[in-house]
């Protein structure tokens, strides 16, 4: 009997907050939530993978529901499958997505195809009845470590949040078992700035470390200026000085930065982080990559990127994703990642990890759940739940 996806369903969830960094608010930000439905049977239950787009690009509802599921949809089920007929393959089913696409210019579509590839493999794994990081440690023929590093990120610009505010968010960090806490900068004066930066390495003092992200805000010249700010604290990271796309500003940045930076969460394909790697002087003995699979044409695409990364003298242990989300949790565990982004009180119930699973000395340990591992998430697996029905 053939294994047919029988339906993708999308529906854009409200994640709104009244945080901001130094480029966006979230007084209206959204995510899609999809279903990709099968007609395989496990323990009596209909196989359905789940889906969602990291926070800070909005649902792509039209574009999932236009484009990209009814070409799954209407593609023939047989060519979806792997070549043992006993599962899907992503890659056959990323291509029927892709189909009819011009190169380049990935602008939103690579959020709706990585949310959907998302479900994809969450189906994919749960057919095979294995945790998705163990699948892909057999895929690629290396061992599954379940233990992942984590940080936490915050330290949001809030209406009416001062710093002793922003202390006590850190040291919540502490108290729950993270070693490297993550704040904002350039929302506010480089002088603002640098109390905030000093209020937190005050509160925190030898217990963890400190990355600061600009949220790609700053010009070259503002950059530099921060970069000669930064460079006399002993920072985790420096992270999204400048836009996203300009390798040159970065290259320059290297200049007066020695510590470690970190970029790459808002690029989109194997093409520009190669780009990043050639152009952006980024140096692989302490510089961080962020792609974020969920917004970047998903695993798929994802595996591609570190494929360009080896062939360039970059270790996946250099990559810690953006996004805060299970799916980068089991890519780190079954590929060696570096660790992942986490959100322990913003973008509920989409970020985090299963229910019981703890940050201790800033690790958490995978629990063996089948696929993705959404339905150890009570909260986030009541609304996939809901659109499964």
């Amino acid at each position: 009997m053939s294994i047919r996806i029988v339906d993708v369903r999308e529906i854009t969830k409200p994640i709104s907050s009244p945080i901001r960094n130094a480029y966006i608010d979230f007084t209206k930000m959204t995510t899609s939530l999809v279903a990709v439905v099968t007609d395989v049977k496990r323990d009596g239950k209909t196989v359905v993978g789940y889906g969602f787009n990291s926070n800070g690009r909005y649902g792509q509802g039209g574009l999932i529901r236009e484009r990209f599921a009814p070409r799954i949809l209407e593609a023939e089920a047989k060519t979806l499958l792997d070549d043992t007929g006993d599962n899907l393959d992503p890659d056959r089913v990323w291509a029927a997505m892709m189909s009819n696409e011009k190169p380049g210019g990935h602008g939103e579509r690579s959020v709706a195809v990585g949310t959907i590839d998302m479900a994809v493999w969450d189906a994919v794994a749960k057919i095979a009845g294995k945790p998705l990081f163990r699948l892909l440690a057999e895929r690629h023929n290396r061992k599954a470590d379940p233990r992942v590093f984590v940080y936490a990120a915050g330290g949001y610009y809030y209406p009416g949040k001062d710093n002793s505010a922003l202390r006590a968010e850190m040291r919540g960090y502490l108290d729950r078992g993270y070693s490297v806490v993550k704040m904002k900068i350039g929302g506010a004066p480089i002088e603002e700035d640098r109390q905030r930066i000093e209020a937190v390495l005050k509160e925190i003092g030898n217990q963890a470390q400190l990355a600061v992200d600009a949220n790609g805000r700053f010009d070259l010249e503002t950059a530099i200026a921060y970069a000669k700010m930064l460079r006399d604290y002993p920072l985790f990271w420096y992270e999204e000085a400048g836009d996203p796309l300009d390798y040159a500003l970065q290259a320059a940045l290297a200049e007066f930065y020695p510590g470690p930076m970190a970029t790459g969460e808002n690029l989109f394909s194997h093409q520009d982080a190669r780009n990043l790697i050639k152009y952006g002087g980024m140096r692989p003995d302490r510089d961080w990559l962020q792609f974020d699979c969920a917004l970047s044409y998903g695993l798929c695409e994802y595996q591609r990127t570190l494929k360009v990364l080896e062939t360039h003298g970059w270790s996946p242990s250099r990559c810690v994703p953006h996004g805060g989300h299970q799916m980068s949790l089991n890519i780190a565990a079954g590929l060696g990642l570096g660790g992942n982004e986490s959100y322990p009180d913003l973008f509920q119930p989409y970020g985090g990890f299963p229910d019981g699973v703890r940050v201790e000395k800033g690790i958490i340990t995978m629990p063996d759940l089948p696929g993705i591992g959404f339905e150890g998430k009570s909260d986030l697996y009541k609304e996939m739940k809901a659109l499964a029905a």
